[in-house]
């Protein structure tokens, strides 16, 4: 805060630093003396309270006058102090000629070099009765003796003192007469209704409690700013102090605020806040971190600004990394709070008329445009905050997070304060900042506070989906160097519409071998490719909500995933295939739709991908509720169980009853729900599961080689009552076990999307404990009231389930925890495979079970949709 020409540097190493032989440590981090056994003079390790108020002294002693304009405090010793200042009667008297002053130290009883001492603009924390003329504080550390003289400038004012501040906690023996410092049973604390929320995080910050502000000099309460809101932030320096360690740090806060009481005259210390070097953020002015204070540290500019002054003096050397970081952290989260940009401009209204550092002048009542983050010296003529702390305000101002970040619009419409924003499902959002894109990394969209979108640091939109319900819709940004901010949130009321099944005999939709529904070409390393299904292929233009699609991989050329996932959204971490040169394996999917399409999106190398439809879900129009059954064993080739017993050959058909079997009713009933298994094949084929009594199409929905058990899901439509299974070459045994159906009742469960979304990884420790499944472990895993899922009325979810890393050929069994776990498989692997496959899992208890069987395997969990009734 320095109001005048700085004359002077840093001081040189002197008080406070000085290597002594001999000093060790005490338990408390205090410094000892080993010869003497003594403490060192100092104020303290930590420079901390531990939460209780430190009482202030301040010893005053009386300048000489020597005629001529000159006064002096002749070289005594004193109390103990650890910061000086001069004082007179009437603060609008002036004092013309130079003032300096040194002091001891009490450690080595070294004397200081001589240090300027510059006035306080008089009214800086306005008009007060008991306001006095003073000189900045200057810290020199712990000391014991003191000189000031004063000289050249004609007529003194009155009543000129020496002011020694004991910022109190030291260490420093106490002189005769010197009674013990009070710590106060109780003292004020100010309380307010929360503070505006900000774009960027709040600091850490030392509170006044733990710095140990004697309260008890503030009994005014705070005041605020008038049009409450900070606009700007103005950055000082404390200029020609003593070298300091911070350790000291909370003792220099003390100093000052007991100074600019206690000798000022003012309500309080005059900061909003004070950095230290090594970047610790201290609560300055009483009144709230999270308030609009009205400060006392830019004379002209107090009523619409905060002030940072960090401990130090910057004039012929620049502040520390540490230091910088933490003034760009209060002050983003200061301007954040009031849509500020520390990279930006404001305006200010000028409190008086006076001229800047560099002479640009101002008339009270006038406004100017100022930088948000500004140097004292751009608002007045003082060389604050030091020539070298002020060149590197440009660095600060562009280290913050992204400003001005906002939701602006939803589903297209403009965000409007204080209205919610409605949704049918699909979330649409749109977000401007101020910052630009080359300094942002990404974007995240936030529901609820959970990640479900991102974005490129080009973007400006991004799309999800959502559930029945009111949501807190937020926009992150993170920063190329890796500073986060986030929009203040927007209401979003989503009413999603029950959507139930369609069946359709399977149809191929894609073949990039063919050119089938997209360009015929293999999906290269980070390719993507984008299938129009809604309104194609007689599947209806609108209403869609998902479409259930058996995807095959062919011909891949390393080992590599394929991920399926709504077109127009962020892809999730979720798989959906898993292979290796040489593979063609199938796995059924069950993918919202968002704008009317499917993306497709390989990871390595080179792979044709295929798309058969069975089925999709509508919020229009007439369809099928779901309801569980088992997981249920339907049938098994090898026991005669549901067909006779015997392998399917080549070109062989076997024909599945279902309605009116197991307590599948005779009637209405559309479609099943079956996890089908093939094992003991002995040349590489496939199997087609379709309605009996239709054509079958090209469409497979198992692919194998001899050796292999391999299982996959189908949600294969109901004509005649029956299920149809057709093996290509070779022979094969076929397994297939219920886990519902759809009728066209309407007495079941509807679907509703969400996710992709992953729910369990054991290598992460996500929904699970971080371990392996064991031989015969099960791990389970709650769903139902957690990630969007509501905590009532779920029958049933949809899972893409991924074994990897086992150790043995083993199988894992998905059930509803809380039952008995039938003979149904829903993965088959051997060691070094990674495979999935979805598994639409009824709901009993809340939780899903997860059985292992040999070996140990690691299991991750996709959600893509639930069912509620």
């Amino acid at each position: 805060m320095r109001l005048g020409r700085v004359r002077g540097t840093a001081l040189a190493a002197a008080l406070g630093v000085v290597a002594v032989l001999g000093v060790q440590g005490m338990a408390d981090g205090s410094e000892v003396d080993a010869a003497s056994g003594k403490p060192v003079p100092g104020y303290g390790a930590t420079g901390r309270s531990a939460g209780r108020p430190l009482e202030g002294k301040v010893h005053k002693l009386a300048l000489k006058p020597k005629g001529n304009g000159e006064a002096v405090v002749s070289q005594q010793t004193t109390q103990p102090f650890g910061l000086l200042g001069v004082s007179w009667t009437d603060p609008a008297a002036q004092v013309k000629g130079t003032m300096e002053a040194r002091a001891r130290d009490a450690r080595t009883g070294k004397w200081s070099r001589w240090i300027a001492l510059e006035p306080i603009k008089a009214g800086m924390d306005g008009k007060r009765p008991a306001a006095h003329g003073a000189t900045e504080p200057v810290w020199v550390g712990a000391s014991d003796g003191a000189e000031v003289r004063v000289r050249g400038g004609g007529a003194l004012p009155a009543g000129m003192e020496l002011n020694l501040v004991d910022p109190g906690g030291s260490r420093i023996p106490a002189k005769k007469g010197d009674s013990p410092q009070t710590d106060p049973a109780a003292f004020a604390t100010t309380t307010a209704d929360p503070g505006p929320a900000s774009t960027a995080p709040k600091p850490t910050v030392v509170s006044r409690l733990e710095w140990g502000a004697d309260e008890t000099l503030n009994n005014e309460g705070p005041v605020y700013l008038p049009g409450g809101k900070v606009k700007a932030v103005f950055v000082h320096h404390t200029a020609d102090s003593q070298p300091y360690d911070c350790s000291e740090s909370a003792a220099i806060v003390r100093g000052i605020h007991v100074y600019h009481v206690k000798t000022s005259g003012w309500r309080d210390l005059g900061y909003n806040f004070l950095v230290d070097k090594c970047g610790t953020i201290f609560e300055g002015r009483q009144g709230g971190i999270d308030q609009p204070v009205l400060g006392a540290h830019t004379y002209g500019w107090n009523s619409e600004s905060a002030g940072i002054a960090v401990l130090g003096d910057y004039t012929s050397a620049g502040a520390p990394d540490a230091a910088l970081d933490a003034v760009s952290r209060i002050a983003a989260y200061k301007l954040g709070q009031y849509d500020g940009d520390l990279n930006g401009t404001t305006t200010l209204t000028a409190g008086d008329t006076q001229k800047n550092f560099f002479g640009t002048e101002f008339t009270k009542g006038q406004t100017y445009t100022f930088k948000s983050l500004s140097g004292h010296r751009d608002g007045f003529n003082t060389e604050c905050p030091g020539t070298s702390l002020y060149g590197q305000l440009g660095t600060v101002r562009t280290s913050g997070p992204a400003a001005q970040l906002k939701v602006a619009t939803v589903n297209g419409v403009a965000v409007q304060p204080g209205v919610d924003a409605k949704s049918d499902g699909v979330l649409s959002v749109g977000w401007s900042t101020s910052t630009a894109s080359d300094r942002i990394s990404g974007f995240e969209l936030l529901v609820d506070g959970a990640s479900a979108a991102s974005a490129a640091g080009t973007a400006r939109t991004a799309t999800t989906t959502l559930t029945t319900g009111t949501h807190k819709v937020q926009v992150k940004a993170t920063t190329v160097n890796g500073k986060t901010s986030t929009s203040l949130p927007v209401t979003v009321v989503a009413e999603v519409k029950a959507a139930t099944f369609v069946p359709v005999t399977p149809k191929r939709l894609m073949d990039t071998r063919a050119g089938l529904g997209v360009p015929q070409a293999k999906v290269g390393a980070g390719g993507v490719v984008t299938l129009p299904v809604a309104g194609t292929n007689g599947i209806p233009a609108t209403g869609v909500t998902a479409v259930v699609l058996n995807v095959t991989a062919t011909n891949p050329t390393q080992p590599s995933f394929v991920s399926v996932y709504p077109s127009g959204t962020t892809r999730s971490s979720a798989s959906n295939l898993n292979f290796t040169p040489g593979q063609t394996i199938p796995n059924l999917v069950v993918v919202p739709v968002v704008d009317g399409k499917v993306s497709f999106f390989n990871n390595q190398g080179t792979v044709d991908l295929i798309a058969d439809i069975t089925g999709y879900f509508t919020s229009a129009g007439e369809g099928a509720t779901h309801t569980n059954i088992g997981p249920k064993r339907l049938m098994d080739t090898r026991a005669g169980l549901g067909v006779p017993q015997a392998k399917v050959g080549a070109g062989g058909v076997v024909t599945l009853p279902v309605a009116g079997t197991n307590g599948i009713p005779a009637t209405g009933v559309t479609a099943v729900v079956l996890n089908v298994t093939a094992t003991n094949p002995t040349e590489p084929s496939f199997v087609s599961v379709y309605p009996s009594g239709t054509t079958r199409s090209s469409a497979s929905n198992l692919n194998f080689t001899p050796g292999q058990t391999i299982p996959n899901l189908v949600v294969v439509p109901v004509v005649d009552g029956k299920v149809s299974f057709f093996n290509n070459q070779g022979t094969v045994d076929l397994i297939a076990d219920i886990t519902g159906y759809f009728t066209s009742a309407g007495d079941g469960a509807t679907h509703t999307n969400i996710g992709p979304k992953r729910l369990m990884d054991t290598r992460a420790g996500l929904g699970v404990p971080q371990a392996k499944v064991g031989a015969g472990g099960v791990v389970t895993l709650p769903v139902a009231g957690t990630n969007g899922i509501p905590a009532t009325g779920v029958t049933a979810v949809v899972l893409n389930v991924t074994a990897t890393n086992p150790t043995q050929p083993s199988f894992v069994s998905v059930y509803p925890s809380g039952t008995t776990r039938s003979s149904a498989s829903n993965l088959n692997f051997t060691p070094g495979q990674t495979i999935p496959n979805l598994v639409v899992v009824p709901v009993v208890d809340g939780k899903v079970s997860f059985f292992n069987n040999q070996g140990t395997v690691d299991l991750i969990a996709d959600i893509t949709g639930y069912f509620t009734k």
